[in-house]
């Protein structure tokens, strides 16, 4: 899928997008999939709204944005666990990672015509810091994704300078980081953006006419271990690729309490 010198450029500047890791017919299928989790939430009254707030924007912009997120897609439709473990994402995040690859977890987000929400530049690593640091994003494009509806920017090399203060967690100063200082990362639908939790990445808002919906899958190396417990998923350490040489730690440190 990727060749040594794409490996090189995915070290050096914290991403790489891989063209036509999905098939057309792959594609619609976990079109249909996004739609129809977006009925069933409604329909259970689960439905939700992911749009950043903050100072980004004027506060009158920010109530008119909208942006569908959820969380462990994997859990939801099966056409999305056949997309995590797809054996073009296995050969591209083998030669990123390594041998031994796991899933972290899983969500998907959806812009709408005119009002899709932006994402403030920020970096992942604030939600679930690990040891090493192999932690990275694939981003599945579903569709089109352009500046006028909001593709995802990055700043090359930014991984490089480690983690850095965010305002509440969240996203790092407008006014120092602002979207358009990245790098726009076009893509067609079936093409998947990996990057590292550490580049600094974001999007404008959905200006056009056209949704623009990804699913994202975190992966990390099997022995990079989380430096806290704060993001917990209950399928995370999903093998994708190798095997897990922690035979004493293949699944999360939790405990289960009944309530009284």
């Amino acid at each position: 899928m990727i060749q040594s010198k794409d490996v090189d450029f995915y070290k050096e500047n914290g991403y790489l997008l891989v063209k036509g890791v999905f098939n057309e017919a792959e594609v619609m299928e976990m079109r249909e999939a996004v739609e129809n989790i977006i009925l069933r939430a409604a329909h259970a009254k689960a439905d939700r709204n992911a749009a950043w707030q903050g100072d980004y924007l004027p506060a009158e912009e920010l109530k008119k944005l909208v942006l569908k997120g959820f969380h462990d897609v994997h859990y939801h439709d099966a056409s999305f666990m056949r997309a995590v473990i797809h054996p073009n994402m296995v050969a591209v995040l083998r030669q990123i990672i390594g041998p031994n690859v796991q899933l972290h977890h899983s969500k998907m987000l959806v812009k709408p015509p005119e009002n899709g929400a932006a994402f403030p530049m920020h970096q992942d690593y604030p939600y679930f810091p690990h040891e090493k640091h192999t932690m990275l994003a694939a981003s599945v494009h579903l569709d089109r994704a352009d500046e006028e509806n909001g593709c995802l920017r990055v700043i090359p090399g930014s991984h490089l300078a480690g983690s850095l203060q965010h305002i509440g967690t969240h996203y790092l100063n407008h006014k120092e980081y602002p979207i358009h200082m990245g790098t726009p990362c076009e893509a067609e639908a079936g093409d998947v953006l990996f990057f590292n939790y550490l580049t600094i990445h974001g999007s404008s808002s959905n200006k056009s006419s056209r949704t623009r919906r990804n699913v994202l899958f975190q992966y990390r190396e099997a022995s990079d271990f989380p430096t806290t417990q704060e993001h917990f998923d209950w399928g995370m350490g999903l093998m994708v690729s190798g095997e897990n040489p922690n035979f004493t730690k293949v699944k999360p440190n939790f405990h289960i309490i009944k309530e009284a």
